[in-house]
């Protein structure tokens, strides 16, 4: 390990930072991607001393550490309470935090899901789909080659009703990349046949997504067994 770098001179104290250079919110404002190490680092660890904040003990940390992260994951519990700052507690964290890293690169890629017709969306969300009480909106995010993305639940309605705003519809599609998406909604009386509202909500959604650049491929309503793709009735075109 380096020699012991002095915390004062790590950081200066987080209140006095400009915003932008805060972790928390600079990820909340930009994302995860937007951090460097030390800022990751500082968000592991929580919360600093009284003389220096978090930011200031994480670049303390990897001040002291020979090759950086790749040190880091290799580094003990008593090497890392050495360091000025750095309790039994955050010392546990830290390595967690390495370790979670190291189990996610040996974990084997899950094989997408992909979909190649029409019938195979339509037994995925009935699988899901066909037993709920109340009615749920959910959208099937998928890549250009019709590989599954997520699927996500984007409002859960009483037994009759579902609150579908574009905003919240495609959020996860936009954030995620989504070259399209298949909306899906249960009818819980059973009977998939769609309402004038299942209609004018999809076209709705169908403008919303053609201005974002993302392919409305379908809606499904799904009933008791049974269920209806609005492509299939030409409602989408």
């Amino acid at each position: 390990m380096k020699q012991q770098v002095s915390l004062k001179e790590a950081d200066m104290k987080i209140k006095e930072m400009p915003m932008d250079d805060r972790p928390r919110e600079k990820m909340l404002l930009y994302g995860a991607r937007s951090l460097s190490n030390s800022d990751l680092l500082a968000l592991v660890i929580g919360s600093g001393t009284r003389a220096v904040p978090a930011t200031g003990i994480a670049r303390a940390v990897l001040g002291e550490m020979d090759d950086g992260l790749v040190s880091l994951q290799e580094a003990s519990i008593e090497e890392l309470t050495r360091i000025n700052g750095v309790g039994t507690v955050t010392a546990t964290k830290i390595l967690a935090a390495m370790e979670l890293g190291k189990r996610l690169a040996d974990t084997p890629a899950r094989e997408k899901r992909r979909f190649q017709s029409s019938d195979q969306v339509e037994r995925y969300f009935m699988d899901r789909m066909r037993f709920l009480d109340r009615e749920v909106f959910n959208v099937l995010l998928v890549d250009a080659k019709g590989g599954e993305i997520a699927c996500e639940t984007v409002s859960v309605g009483d037994l009759s009703s579902s609150i579908t705003h574009p905003r919240e519809v495609f959020r996860g599609a936009v954030r995620r990349g989504a070259y399209g998406v298949v909306f899906a909604h249960n009818h819980p009386s059973g009977d998939p046949t769609p309402s004038a509202e299942d209609i004018s909500t999809t076209r709705r959604l169908c403008e919303a997504g053609e201005i974002l650049g993302i392919l409305v491929m379908d809606h499904i309503i799904i009933g008791n067994g049974r269920s209806v793709s609005l492509r299939a009735e030409g409602i989408i075109a």
